[in-house]
C-alpha cells in the first residue's frame, strides 16, 4: 500500500515538473508583458506577478510595428492553410484508404518519402516555382507549398482505414458513388481527426517563420512572425514589448486550441462508427 502511494506521487511530481517546463516559459512571458518600465522583471527571487499590472507594452508594440496588420496577414494565410488541408487531405486520405487505382501505393510511398524531406533542402526549388508563377511577394506563395501537408494526408488516410466497410458496402449496394460515400457517410465519421488537421494546419501556417521570410519581401505582406523579427532590434532593450508581442502570437493559437480540445483528443484512435 504504502509502495503504491510512493509511485502515484512519484508519478503526479514527474506530471508537474511536465507542466512547469512546458507552460513555465508562457507564464512568464504573460507575466513580463503586463509589467510596467518602473517594476524589475530580473528580481532574485523572480516574481511572476506583476506588482502593477499594464497594457501599455501592447500599445506600445502596436505603436512601433503594425502589429494587427501582420497579425491579420497571418490570420489569412492560417486560414487558407486550414481550407485547404482540410478539403486536399481529407479526399487524398479517402482515395487513399478506400479506393483501387493503378499508383495507390506509390502514391503512398511519395507521402511517406515526404515526410522526410526537410524544407530547408527544398525551399529554393520552392522559391524558383513560385518565381515562375509570377506570385511571389504575395500571400498565396506562403499558402501554397503548404496547401495539403503528407502528414495530414496520412492521418485522414488512417482515419478512413478505421471505418467498417460494411457500412460503406451497403451505401454501394443502395446506388452511392464514391463522392455520396466520402461526404455522407466517411467524412462525418471522422470529426476528430478533421480537428486535429485544422490544428496543425493552422499551427503550421501561424508559426512558420523561414518560407514566408523567403518569399515575401514588401513589409505589407510579411505575416507575424516575420513582422516581429523583421524590428527585433527596436525590441532588444525592453524585453517587455518582446513579451507582449510574443503573447499576441501565441494567443490565438491558445483559442484555437481550448475551442477544438474535445475534438482534438477524440481525433487519437479516430475510426470508429456510432450507432
Amino acid at each position: 500500500m504504502v509502495m503504491r502511494v510512493m509511485r502515484k506521487a512519484l508519478r503526479y511530481l514527474l506530471l508537474l515538473a511536465v507542466l512547469a517546463l512546458t507552460i513555465g516559459p508562457f507564464l512568464w512571458q504573460l507575466s513580463t508583458s503586463f509589467k510596467g518600465t518602473t517594476e524589475d522583471i530580473y528580481t532574485s527571487p523572480p516574481r511572476l506577478l506583476p506588482r502593477h499590472p499594464t497594457l501599455h507594452n501592447y500599445t506600445a508594440v502596436a505603436d512601433i510595428i503594425p502589429v494587427w496588420h501582420y497579425a491579420l496577414n497571418s490570420l489569412k494565410v492560417a486560414l487558407a492553410s486550414v481550407v485547404t488541408n482540410l478539403a486536399g487531405a481529407s479526399m487524398a486520405g479517402y482515395a487513399l484508404a478506400r479506393l483501387r487505382f493503378r499508383g495507390r501505393r506509390v502514391a503512398m510511398l511519395a507521402f511517406l518519402l515526404a515526410l522526410l524531406v526537410p524544407l530547408e533542402s527544398i525551399v529554393i526549388a520552392q522559391f524558383t516555382m513560385m518565381r515562375e508563377l509570377g506570385i511571389n511577394n504575395t500571400l498565396t506563395a506562403v499558402v501554397l507549398p503548404g496547401a495539403v501537408g503528407s502528414l495530414n494526408v496520412l492521418l485522414m488516410r488512417n482515419a478512413f482505414a478505421a471505418l467498417p466497410m460494411e457500412v460503406e458496402e451497403a451505401a454501394v449496394i443502395d446506388g452511392a458513388n464514391a463522392w455520396q460515400r466520402f461526404a455522407r457517410i466517411a467524412l462525418p465519421s471522422v470529426r476528430g481527426t478533421l480537428a486535429v488537421v485544422a490544428i496543425f494546419a493552422f499551427m503550421g501556417a501561424w508559426d512558420d517563420f523561414l518560407w514566408p521570410l523567403i518569399v515575401l519581401s514588401d513589409s505589407d505582406h510579411f505575416t507575424l512572425t516575420v513582422g516581429l523579427n523583421f524590428l527585433h532590434g527596436t525590441f532588444q532593450q525592453n524585453p517587455r514589448l518582446v513579451a507582449a508581442g510574443t503573447v499576441i502570437a501565441v494567443a490565438p493559437l491558445v483559442v484555437l486550441f481550448a475551442c477544438l480540445q474535445r475534438y482534438f483528443f477524440r481525433g487519437v484512435g479516430e475510426g470508429a462508427v456510432k450507432s
